[in-house]
């Protein structure tokens, strides 16, 4: 049976921790308010312009800019970007993502091969030790998560795909549904998907085309490439946003444990504290009788 000094240094201990994952859902919570509006504000521009040049892509040639080409029978690699935090305590958040990516990387990595974008520590982590080639890396974003980070990630998928390096480039991340449900996403980024024309609209005929003033070349250099990095910035909103309100959940049931923890301690704690009084009283007692 422990004593009671070990029992009481152990209640000290889970209260500190206590402490602190109350401190870190507390944090969690305030960043999680400020990432959900940027989220908020950002999920309308992001999924309208996708639909508009999803419709658009239906109705031009292949041909018509580099990041709408088709690449026929290639050998050239797939580049999947795989977007995790780069810290931990936030429950299944990483595993989750990371679990995603090694699904896509098994059915992928043995046709044409895979390279890797890794976003975030926990992923670059992973994956680095794992012996996946990886074209770049990005990490410590998350603290102050500018648009300037999304252009640079977005340009470096555009280049490899525009030069022939990768023949795709899809993106894995959470998306932020609510603060107790953050879903896996794998989404094609390049080439720009086409939308898919119901059997009813194909038997109409031909769809009727846009006027593009002052021509589809110039207005499709200056909005596609535009168009790939708000996807990308979207996609790094969700994943902060997923991951702050993973981590609150996951301190919450950390202090909500720990409170338990410590009920139960004291519980046992008064337990052996009565158990050796009454056996000092019992040998008091006993001396009595004795004499």
């Amino acid at each position: 049976m422990p004593s009671l000094i070990d029992i009481r240094r152990r209640v000290r201990a889970v209260k500190s921790t206590q402490q602190i994952t109350k401190a870190m859902k507390m944090i969690s919570a305030s960043r999680l308010r400020r990432a959900q509006e940027r989220v908020t504000l950002a999920r309308p521009f992001a999924q309208q312009m996708l639909r508009v040049l999803n419709s658009l892509a239906t109705r031009v040639e292949d041909d018509a800019h580099p990041l709408l080409a088709q690449p026929a029978e290639s050998s050239a690699p797939v580049l999947l970007i795989v977007i995790t935090a780069d810290r931990g305590l936030c429950g299944s958040f990483n595993t989750n993502v990371i679990k995603g990516a090694s699904n896509f990387a098994r059915d992928h990595n043995g046709s044409n091969g895979l390279e890797l974008g890794l976003i975030g520590r926990k992923g670059r982590d992973f994956f680095r030790r794992r012996g996946f080639t990886v074209q770049y890396e990005e990490v410590g974003i998350f603290s102050a998560l500018k648009f300037s980070h999304a252009q640079n990630i977005a340009r470096a998928a555009m280049e490899a795909f525009t030069s022939g390096k990768v023949s795709a480039v899809y993106l894995v991340y959470n998306e932020f549904k609510s603060v107790i449900s953050q879903k896996v996403v794998l989404e094609r980024l390049l080439p720009i998907p086409r939308l898919e024309l119901t059997a009813e609209a194909a038997a109409q005929g031909p769809q009727v085309d846009y006027l593009y003033e002052p021509s589809a070349a110039a207005i499709f250099g200056d909005l596609l490439p535009r168009h790939v990095e708000v996807q990308v910035y979207r996609a790094l909103l969700e994943s902060a946003a997923a991951e702050h309100a993973a981590r609150m959940t996951a301190m919450d049931t950390a202090v909500r444990n720990s409170t338990e923890m410590i009920e139960a301690l004291t519980l046992y704690m008064n337990k052996v504290r009565q158990a050796a009084i009454t056996r000092e009283i019992i040998e008091v007692v006993s001396g009595a009788q004795a004499l």
